[in-house]
């Protein structure tokens, strides 16, 4: 993807290694515990497969925890605070740059659609952490992979998971990580437009298959809010962008996953979606480039 004449973001910050405060802090403290006890649970070696199971779960109790997250409930999203003026941003790794300029190019393509629907878009901020870090909602650790948390309306990126996304599966080149971090944003998109609100109250008094049906749903809605981003700037892609994306998006369904972790898949487990609807929701969105054909909640469209 060319983004090479885009100037990056200013809405970084990197946090460069053990950045954050340890496990205590923020409000999604029971994370660090989950972590540090799920590969006894399990009870076996971890697998590439198995760390992002784990890490989609502990996304999942960040984004959903009832921790005094606080929601914009409106389009405003009020309360927005960049700190993107620090002393210390950076991007200044090559993986750190491009994801400075993906990120730019969603504020741009946002931006516009927005305005088109007479709103006034609210950027998010991209953190880059080493290993571990933290972020308004508890802990951020590398296993957990990329994530976004509404606390602080920010975007959590260890830049490795895109390594180990190349070289353990199989999912490489550069529209893969645009995808990944496209499809983050695509959850702070929720976040302003209120639908993670609504979510989070559903899933209240949802039984946890009903609760994680709810997530796939909003997982899904981010990939094709990725797919509308792309389409959207379809004068930047070059050929091989698509089947990129299209990998990465198989490589990360819950299916794939548990097979690769070793485990049976079970639908009702799912967190993220099958690798056969990730792909399915990102196409839609390169297709239309419209956000409004991302309406996952729709009856039958899951």
């Amino acid at each position: 993807m060319r983004l090479d004449d885009l100037d990056p973001s200013k809405n970084v910050r990197d946090q460069g290694r053990g950045g954050g405060r340890g496990i205590g802090g923020g409000g999604g403290g029971g994370l660090g515990l989950l972590l540090s006890f799920l590969p006894m649970l399990l009870g076996r070696k971890m697998g590439c497969g198995t760390i992002l199971l784990i890490g989609g779960a502990a996304a999942a109790f960040l984004y959903f925890s009832g921790s005094g997250l606080q929601l914009a409930g409106d389009t405003g999203a009020g309360g927005f605070n960049s700190e993107s003026s620090g002393a210390n941003v950076a991007c200044d790794t090559q993986e750190e740059l491009f994801a400075c300029q993906v990120l730019a190019s969603t504020e741009q393509t946002w931006a516009k659609l927005f305005q088109q629907q007479g709103q006034r878009y609210k950027p998010t901020t991209l953190t880059f952490y080493d290993q571990s870090g933290q972020s308004g909602c508890g802990a951020a650790q590398a296993a957990m992979g990329p994530f976004y948390c509404p606390a602080d309306q920010g975007v959590y990126l260890d830049t490795s998971f895109f390594r180990e996304m190349s070289t353990r599966m199989g999912a490489k080149g550069d529209f893969a990580q645009a995808y990944v971090i496209a499809h983050e944003v695509g959850h702070h998109i929720q976040n302003l437009t209120g639908v993670a609100d609504q979510v989070r109250n559903a899933q209240r008094t949802a039984s946890k298959t009903e609760g994680n049906a709810l997530q796939v749903r909003m997982e899904l809605q981010a990939d094709c809010y990725a797919g509308v981003w792309a389409a959207q700037n379809a004068d930047r892609m070059e050929p091989g962008d698509v089947e990129e994306g299209l990998n990465a998006a198989h490589a990360i369904g819950d299916d794939t996953l548990m097979r690769g972790s070793g485990q049976q898949p079970v639908e009702s487990m799912f967190t993220h979606g099958s690798s056969e609807q990730r792909m399915a929701w990102l196409r839609k969105g390169l297709q239309t480039g419209d956000p409004s054909s991302c309406d996952t909640f729709a009856r039958g469209a899951v």
